[in-house]
């Protein structure tokens, strides 16, 4: 297999980590040089030529190659073990349902999730567990570190990126499901086989923690997430758009022992997960004369039970769950589920 990527000599190792500062090729820290033997041994583990297109972003005629992924992903941190999540991500974020111009380039400022299912979790060491979405863990960090930096030298982010705050999770936004429950893992329930490795992309905005330290019955603690759902000010309160939903163990623990499982809490959540329209025009979301009926009428934060990306994940200590909204709508952007396999990674 021949590379394309041009070849670049500096004196040291410092001395390359400071020019790709200087030519912008960096998401603000550090990087690890890119040497041919590395990227070569990132393309061996998935079986891959240098030029295989993995994904592309039509709109900025730009595309994605499996050296391009390898090299930011090698300046990322990754492992070669770690590189089909990458490809699979990369592969679903392409994907046309995820439309992904639009959430990399809105003032919104929202940053590619990335939720991985799977026997991939154990065999790279994913972490599902305590401080799932903070730091400590080279696994999640450099995949989703890995995606961002692609999407910076290969896809044109840094020139169409507008967000007016965006978000931590734009550094790096991976976790993986805690499989070890009785509920449906993701990807089953998105008609994959449990056997079966994915990485599951949504557009999404930080997590929103939800604190319950006190309910002893399930529908009290999920009456106190369908609140933290139906802010206003997102897209999905009276909007078409999808939410992920973090229940951490303790929270499970007592969901699953009064015999809720996953389709169960998906129903009480998008039943209960509203507002009166009269909130809408008290909050100011909507500068309308609050009317007589609008107590009456109920504006959901999703429109379906299907749209709420459930998940196991977090430490087994402590009562706070959480809830992420997402962006635009679904005609604009839908999560989309990648099999490891299906973007030719092998499972």
């Amino acid at each position: 297999m021949v590379l394309q990527a041009a070849t670049i000599e500096t004196k040291d190792t410092l001395d390359a980590i400071e020019l790709f500062f200087r030519k912008g090729w960096t998401d603000g820290l550090p990087i690890i040089p890119p040497t041919q033997d590395r990227i070569q041994a990132m393309l061996d583990i998935v079986h891959m030529e240098p030029d295989a297109v993995i994904g592309s972003i039509p709109e900025r005629s730009r595309v994605f190659t499996a050296e391009t992924a390898a090299i930011n992903a090698l300046m990322a941190g990754c492992l070669p073990e770690y590189f089909p999540v990458v490809v699979a991500a990369v592969s679903a974020a392409s994907d046309p349902a995820f439309g992904l111009h639009g959430p990399t380039a809105t003032t919104h400022g929202s940053a590619i999730l990335m939720i991985v299912n799977g026997p991939i979790i154990e065999s790279i060491g994913l972490n599902s567990g305590q401080n799932v979405f903070g730091p400590g863990n080279r696994a999640n960090a450099t995949i989703g570190r890995a995606l961002r930096l692609i999407l910076i030298n290969a896809g044109g982010t840094r020139e169409f990126d507008r967000a007016t705050l965006g978000h931590p999770g734009k550094y790096t936004y991976c976790i993986a499901e805690n499989e070890n429950t009785n509920w449906q893992p993701l990807h089953v329930q998105r008609g994959f086989e449990q056997s079966v490795s994915t990485v599951t992309v949504f557009a999404a905005e930080s997590p929103n923690q939800m604190n319950n330290h006190t309910a002893l019955k399930a529908e009290n603690i999920l009456l106190t997430l369908s609140d933290r759902m139906s802010g206003l000010g997102t897209f999905n309160i009276g909007g078409q758009t999808e939410m992920a939903v973090v229940i951490c163990p303790e929270h499970y623990k007592t969901l699953n022992q009064q015999g809720w499982d996953k389709a169960r809490v998906q129903k009480f959540l998008y039943e209960h997960a509203v507002r009166p329209l009269s909130d809408l025009k008290k909050g100011g979301y909507i500068e309308q004369p609050v009317n007589s009926g609008d107590e009456e009428i109920l504006v959901r934060a999703v429109q379906s039970p299907d749209d709420i990306l459930l998940v196991v994940a977090g430490g087994a200590a402590g009562r706070f769950s959480a809830c992420i909204p997402g962006w635009a709508s679904k005609q604009a952007c839908q999560s989309v589920t990648r099999s490891l396999r299906d973007a030719s990674c092998g499972n």
